[in-house]
């Protein structure tokens, strides 16, 4: 699993690639744990992601949860329709913004920091 980080203005945008399995579940807990930390809007693209386990849809449940207790938001982008399917059958896509791509991903997390401000 390859982990890359990078800003868009103040939104930290994490990009995924390879299989999202057991043994990378928890290094790319730690890493976004530490995105949704210092960041108050995280984006995770998915675009690069093969597959998911039930490991990486409990790694995403507590990164939801952190995220909830700070008051920060994050949004899940390039959803191939695989991964799509399992996080719609688990309920999962309910935690997240979810967007196309890391553009309109941004555009939303922007649009609710906004919202919540007004």
């Amino acid at each position: 699993m390859n982990f890359r980080k990078r800003m868009v203005g103040d939104v930290a945008v994490a990009a995924l690639s390879g299989a999202l399995d057991g043994p990378s579940a928890d290094e790319v807990r730690d890493r976004l744990s530490k995105l949704v930390t210092q960041y108050e809007r995280v984006v995770v693209d998915f675009s690069g992601v093969s597959c998911v386990s039930s490991t990486s849809l409990r790694m995403l449940l507590l990164i939801y949860r952190q995220a909830q207790a700070g008051g920060h938001s994050v949004a899940v982008v390039g959803l191939s329709p695989e991964v799509h399917n399992v996080l719609a059958a688990t309920g999962f896509l309910d935690f997240f913004v979810v967007a196309d791509t890391i553009t309109e991903g941004v555009a939303s997390m922007r649009y609710r920091g906004r919202e919540a401000v007004a």
